[in-house]
């Protein structure tokens, strides 16, 4: 139950920083409501097992410079991982797509950062 609670704070937060971000486009394509939902499902899964998988490598391999930038280098290590998103979305077929990497990856890393933030400090944790 956790996990699936994880993709749906995903899916939404995802979902806000297309809505909010000119520069990412998300289900745009889709005929119907449903193909809309399990577009955005499909990419919040993505979105969750490369959070999982490829971002502790990411943040161990930049530890100097998270150290260098007080931190601050998680917001690019994110937009990392939402520029991979984007990739592996349009090799699979999906409509996820982030046109630049700096502006609009950095910005929708924020925004989904504080979005997920907020829907798990108030939605269960599943324990």
């Amino acid at each position: 139950m956790s996990f699936l609670i994880k993709v749906l704070v995903n899916g939404v937060a995802l979902w806000v920083a297309a809505w909010l971000v000119d520069g990412i486009t998300l289900a745009d394509d889709t005929s119907s409501t449903a193909a809309a939902v399990i577009t955005v499902g499909a990419v919040a899964l993505i979105f969750g097992v490369l959070n999982a998988v490829i971002r502790p490598a990411l943040m161990i391999l930049s530890v100097p410079l998270l150290v260098l930038t007080l931190g601050l280098f998680t917001f690019i290590v994110n937009a990392a991982m939402l520029a991979l998103t984007s990739w592996l979305s349009g090799l699979l077929g999906l409509d996820f797509q982030v046109a630049e990497f700096f502006w609009d990856a950095v910005l929708g890393a924020l925004i989904v950062t504080v979005v997920s933030l907020l829907l798990n400090a108030v939605l269960p944790d599943g324990k």
